[in-house]
């Protein structure tokens, strides 16, 4: 019997939506059946909202947050498959992608990308003028993301510029404008990003050095969990430096003790050498992000 592509994806989480008939393979394309990747896009945007002291008052701008979070997230996959669908050929596990696998021709996947960007555009003017420009603003690291795997050991930091925007977009969406609290609330996202990043790609290691992509988890080779344990600590410091500055009490960093505390265990607990181990600890920072969204809802909240 023949396998279905789309169920036989490792990193399949909504094996439903991967039988949806016709429809499947754009599904895939957008990555709609593994919601990880929006959520993990989402999380900063709430964040910039949520520490600007609105998180209740602007819950409607959350929610909109949410929808262009799939849709952008959907929209990045899928330009991202159409520059790497040659690359992806050559790695197991992205090799049954629905463009190197021939499900979806190049052609049908650019109108899909103009259909999830016009959801975004829906998004974009909801947002006041500020908010809308600083979006803007990102297009260009966005388009530029695919490649870096080509030219730096470290795609992942560039992923964390991209991923990370949202908390310059929801922080200007209530203050009409940037300042430290949103810039140290970036930097702390960037390195978090690049550290979960870096658990994702300790799934293709061996696949990556054949194909001649680069990581940093591949940089990294054995000093990877120190590198990671790096990483998600500068990212706590820089959260604290952004709350301290929203809330200047030494007790305003301690709302992060429990995102911390989760950190910590994924880098304690990390195997480096189990893909589904490295699977999970990646997923589980859907968990973290929501930790640090309350101590920003905690700390911005009573800031005013």
């Amino acid at each position: 019997m023949q396998t279905d592509p789309g169920l036989s994806l490792p990193d399949t989480e909504h094996r439903a939506l991967a039988r949806s008939g016709p429809l499947r393979p754009f599904i895939l394309l957008a990555r709609l059946d593994r919601p990880i990747g929006w959520w993990l896009l989402f999380w900063p945007c709430a964040w910039g909202v949520a520490l600007a002291g609105a998180a209740f008052a602007r819950f409607d701008l959350i929610l909109w947050f949410l929808l262009g979070s799939i849709a952008m997230r959907g929209a990045g996959c899928v330009y991202n498959d159409i520059v790497d669908r040659d690359l992806d050929a050559q790695v197991a596990r992205t090799r049954r992608r629905p463009l190197p696998s021939g499900q979806v021709s190049v052609r049908a996947a650019w109108a899909w990308l103009l259909i999830l960007c016009g959801i975004g555009l829906v998004v974009l003017v909801q947002l006041p003028l500020p908010a809308a420009l600083v979006a803007l603003a990102s297009l260009v690291p966005v388009a530029a993301y695919p490649f870096m795997k080509r030219i730096t050991w470290w795609p992942q930091l560039w992923l964390g510029l991209v991923f990370s925007w949202g908390a310059l977009v929801g922080w200007a969406a209530i203050a009409r404008g940037l300042g430290g609290p949103a810039l140290w609330l970036y930097a702390g996202a960037i390195l978090w990003v690049t550290g979960y990043d870096t658990i994702y790609a300790l799934q293709d290691l061996e696949d990556d050095a054949l194909a001649g992509i680069k990581s940093s988890a591949r940089r990294l080779g054995r000093h990877v969990r120190a590198g990671i344990a790096l990483w998600y600590f500068a990212a706590l410091a820089c959260w604290s430096v952004a709350l301290w500055l929203v809330r200047p009490d030494p007790l305003a960093p301690v709302a992060l003790a429990p995102a911390a505390l989760h950190l910590g265990w994924q880098v304690s607990t990390l195997r480096a050498g189990d893909p589904a181990d490295a699977l999970l600890k990646f997923r589980s920072n859907r968990f973290a992000g929501l930790l640090v969204f309350l101590a920003c809802v905690t700390v911005g909240t009573g800031a005013g």
